[in-house]
């Protein structure tokens, strides 16, 4: 500070070598409030000038013209000066050496502006200089900040205090440096156009960690009670270090997810959010939320968010699932294929999580239940049985579809074991069955007339049914033709079965009709059964009238000897009946009755043996008889 005294011989000496009106004083000068502060002045006048009665000087503040009357700041003349400078001025220099320079103390912000110091050399010798001070009274320190402070490379942060008063020498304090990495403190002096300033420097290298920490520089004078402080919040420029989202998630089809991403960053960045390469939205923010409605499979994949402020870039992914219930299959097309044939079925489909694919034929289980998207059945050689509906079912826990095809199964004719011959009260039934695909055609041939019915051919009453794939034919014939030793009537009929894959021709199976022969069986075991009863009834009254006549040899006679019985033949021959001793037989009726009763049946009722007195009991043998009537 006192250098000033140094430097004023030897600018009088340069200003009076140019003997002009000159004034020389800093330019800007500061001061702590409640300090003081000392403006160096040094001025020139011109050298024909002789001040007679001595030189006087007046500072003014603001205004460098009298007739504007700016407020006095000092006046040697008198101690007339504004009331806010009232004890608070002094002149420090002495004016006859050129020296205006000024004191003032306890100085207030209110005191910040412009001082113009005017020059008093007597008579019309009266100046004011243009030139001014530019005081600004500060009621803190100032911190030089760099423009742009960036992680991870040096920081320095100077703290300034004005050092202009020469009772008073300030320090510099930097504040919450502990949680700052290895801090480094440089005090310093600088003067510049004989001001002095006192500066700190800190020197520390940022982290993103500490982008608004707070940070304070300290001035205060030792001895007084005079400090100051200021503070600052560190804005630490710093790529994307971090890129937040949702947790990868499940969604059902049909509603709606938001995705949330975040991104600690500063500046804040740009966020972006991706699928594939498409660009969904971005934001210059913290953060960006991106709402999805009414989910579809579509939807489903890889979501990014990418963050990006000009220091650096980072993105984090996830994973959209979305769940919905299986699609409805694709299986192939219903088809027709001959026996034989292989056949592979597919059903595709797609749902979340992946369905299970059965094949069902008419509602039951074929093949094995796969667990994938495509299911392949493979049916080796089909066969008639493999006709059918075909569905594929697909199920997971959301849902299940479905989706059927029908395979028609092409084949050569069969003949069924429903195809015989039959005989019936009419004559002979002939029934042929077959089954094919395309249906049968049904014809009959007699070889033995070698005549072909068919449908054309009504001679024989001709009959044919289809139902589904099995057709029936039938005919009967009203002669039952030349009988074998069996008694059976001889029929020799073919049938002729045929469609687009084959034909087969097939001698049919006599057969005797179920009704008829079960008459025949019955009337025959009821037959024997009858003379079987009448020999035993003989027999027991014969012995109870010996024991009544006491007489073994009494004869009994019947009152009626005719005795009916019934022979039935497989060839349903008449009933006969014997007359007398000599055993005649004659015709009782014919088997009409007895094919409409099914069952013919004797009644036989004992009415007692008697004397021959009116009818003789015993004959001329000498043997006993009883009367058999039948009822």
């Amino acid at each position: 500070m006192w250098c000033l005294e140094l430097l004023l011989p030897l600018l009088l000496f340069i200003n009076d070598a140019s003997c002009q009106w000159n004034v020389w004083l800093p330019r800007d000068i500061s001061a702590m409030t409640n300090s003081c502060v000392v403006i160096p002045c040094t001025f020139m006048y011109p050298s024909g000038i002789r001040p007679n009665r001595g030189i006087h000087g007046i500072w003014y503040f603001g205004q460098p013209y009298p007739q504007l009357f700016p407020p006095v700041v000092f006046k040697s003349r008198t101690d007339v000066v504004h009331e806010s400078y009232k004890g608070r001025t002094k002149l420090l220099g002495d004016l006859h050496q050129r020296n205006c320079t000024l004191l003032i103390n306890n100085i207030g912000t209110e005191h910040s502006g412009r001082y113009y110091f005017r020059a008093d050399l007597g008579g019309a010798n009266i100046y004011t200089y243009p030139d001014f001070t530019e005081l600004k009274v500060l009621d803190q320190p100032n911190i030089d900040v760099p423009e742009e402070i960036v992680s991870d490379e040096s920081l320095e942060l100077t703290c300034y205090a004005p050092d202009n008063c020469p009772d008073m020498t300030p320090e510099i304090q930097w504040m919450y440096t502990d949680y700052l990495p290895d801090p480094e403190f440089s005090p310093d002096l600088v003067e510049d156009s004989n001001t002095a300033v006192l500066s700190n420097t800190l020197t520390f290298t940022p982290r993103p960690m500490h982008n608004g920490q707070l940070l304070g520089c300290r001035v205060y004078y030792p001895n007084t009670t005079l400090a100051y402080e200021r503070f600052i919040s560190l804005d630490v420029k710093y790529a994307p270090r971090s890129v937040w989202v949702n947790a990868s998630s499940e969604v059902m089809e049909g509603s709606s997810v938001t995705l949330h991403c975040e991104v600690d960053s500063n500046p804040p960045a740009r966020i972006a959010w991706m699928f594939g390469d498409q660009e969904l939205l971005w934001d210059t923010a913290s953060n960006v939320s991106l709402t999805l409605d009414d989910v579809t499979p579509a939807n489903e994949g890889i979501y990014t968010c990418v963050g990006d402020n000009g220091y650096g870039i980072m993105n984090t992914s996830l994973y959209l699932a979305v769940k919905y219930p299986p699609h409805e299959p694709v299986v192939n097309d219903s088809i027709t294929v001959v026996e034989g044939t292989t056949l592979a079925l597919h059903c595709s489909t797609q749902g979340s999580p992946a369905p299970t694919l059965t094949w069902l034929k008419d509602g039951q289980l074929v093949g094995t239940i796969t667990a994938d998207e495509l299911s392949v059945l493979t049916i080796v050689e089909i066969t008639p049985q493999g006709d059918g509906q075909y569905r594929c079912l697909a199920e997971n826990e959301h849902g299940r579809a479905s989706s059927s095809l029908n395979i028609t199964v092409e084949y050569a004719p069969v003949l069924l074991e429903e195809s015989k011959c039959t005989v019936v009260r009419e004559g002979v039934q002939c029934v042929c069955m077959a089954t094919g695909n395309p249906e049968p055609t049904i014809e009959f041939y007699l070889p033995d007339l070698n005549i072909t019915i068919n449908e054309t051919d009504g001679r024989y009453n001709f009959y044919t049914h289809t139902d589904g794939h099995t057709s029936t034919g039938m005919i009967k014939l009203r002669e039952k033709g030349e009988r074998v030793d069996n008694g059976s009537p001889a029929v020799n009929v073919h049938c002729s079965i045929s469609n687009a894959y084959g034909r087969e021709s097939i001698l049919l199976e006599l057969q005797q009709e179920k009704k008829y022969m079960m008459a025949v069986i019955v009337g025959t075991i009821g037959g024997v059964a009858v003379i079987a009863f009448i020999i035993a009834a003989v027999r027991y009254v014969g012995h109870n009238n010996k024991k009544e006549n006491g007489n073994p040899r009494q004869d009994v006679v019947l009152e009626n000897p005719a005795l009916y019985y019934s022979a039935v033949k497989k060839d349903k021959q008449n009933l006969r009946k014997k007359v007398g001793e000599d055993g005649d037989f004659q015709s009782v009726g014919s088997m009409a009755g007895l094919e409409r009763q099914e069952l013919n049946y004797a009644s036989l009722e004992f009415i007692g043996a008697r004397s021959r007195e009116g009818a003789s009991g015993r004959r001329d043998d000498g043997s006993n008889y009883t009367e058999i009537k039948a009822k």
